[in-house]
């Protein structure tokens, strides 16, 4: 039989108050604390720490603390790429961020989801789906993107928006539902 872990990296639903992914869950939060308490006079010890704790840091990527995350390994940031202070990534699924990103303050990416029905959820079963945001893309202060979104490359994601489906590349996309309003 499967452990919660193994079905929650495989996509498929979870219990989150499994110990090991509580375990998981208690590393990441020592290693956003270390990193969210370190100096950026000392910028070799939080890229050690954010190497430690991500799946990824490209080359020259810049986290502005304070920093969360759920689990940190199925986080992947690409080179260049720039994340304001604030930024939540609940990762039980694969967050993708590309090459030249760039996420404001208080950015939301929000892998998990719980059921609909108010009995399924009591279980505290979850599930959740990866966020990809393309290079070059640009979030702005506050947005929140929900699982299963893939955003294009290049596009620009206005303040405040929240994301619930696909955006294409190069394009201007706002609202609550979000969506694209014209090319860029």
């Amino acid at each position: 039989m499967q452990s919660h872990k193994q079905r929650m990296l495989a996509g498929e639903p979870y219990l989150p108050g499994d110990s090991e992914l509580a375990g998981d869950r208690r590393r990441a939060r020592l290693l956003c604390e270390q990193f969210n308490a370190t100096s950026v006079a000392d910028p070799e010890r939080r890229d050690a720490l954010l190497g430690e704790l991500l799946k990824r840091a490209g080359e020259a990527v810049e986290v502005v603390s304070p920093f969360h995350c759920d689990y940190g390994y199925r986080i992947e940031i690409g080179d260049r790429s720039f994340v304001n202070f604030g930024a939540v990534i609940l990762d039980s699924a694969l967050v993708r961020i590309g090459v030249d990103v760039q996420i404001g303050p208080c950015v939301q990416l929000v892998t998990p989801t719980h059921p609909l029905d108010p009995d399924q959820r009591r279980t505290g079963i979850e599930s959740a789906r990866p966020i990809s945001i393309g290079d070059g893309a640009w979030l702005a202060t506050g947005v929140i993107v929900c699982g299963g979104v893939a955003i294009g490359a290049g596009s620009v994601v206005g303040a405040g928006s929240v994301v619930l489906e696909d955006l294409p590349p190069r394009h201007l996309c706002v609202g609550n539902p979000c969506r694209a309003v014209r090319k860029i």
